[in-house]
């Protein structure tokens, strides 16, 4: 009796362990391109979540990215690495957080995107150094769909 309870128990055990179980929370895909923010607080977003660029307050919004598909080809080669190729001709969408389109931007031959827009048009009436607007910029890259969330904060 006492050797069929622990058979029993190791095969529940091994059952439980056997199980893959998604997690809810985290349910990413790798971008296909790096975007990475001109005037933003660190590194411009390359490793950063949710990076916060900074334009004056006293003017209109001027955000700048950069977008980037990586070649890995050479990642064991340290002494080629990774190359970084402008990504030309991408179409992104701007938007608040609270889904409120602000513009539809489209990459250069450099792989970048600027536009200047009113801070008003962002969802701040009144901006003064410190005001903060979330929004996030999505595109597709290669038929993979992809978003960037950002903070504009005006200084």
């Amino acid at each position: 009796m006492k050797k069929t309870k622990l058979l029993l128990f190791f095969i529940a055990v091994l059952a439980a362990a056997s199980c893959k179980v998604n997690d809810p929370f985290v349910d990413r895909v790798v971008a296909p391109v790096l975007l990475v923010f001109d005037n933003a607080i660190g590194d411009g977003g390359g490793f950063t979540t949710e990076p916060t660029v900074t334009s004056k307050a006293t003017t209109s919004a001027t955000l700048s990215v950069r977008i980037y598909e990586l070649d890995k080809t050479n990642i064991l080669d340290y002494k080629k690495g990774i190359d970084s190729i402008p990504v030309k001709g991408l179409a992104l969408a701007l938007t608040t957080r609270a889904g409120v389109k602000i513009a539809d931007l489209t990459t250069d031959d450099k792989g970048r995107a600027t536009i200047t827009k009113s801070w008003a048009e962002f969802g701040i009436a009144a901006p003064r150094a410190g005001s903060i607007a979330s929004i996030t910029l999505t595109g597709t890259y290669k038929a993979q769909a992809f978003s960037k969330l950002a903070r504009l904060q005006a200084n």
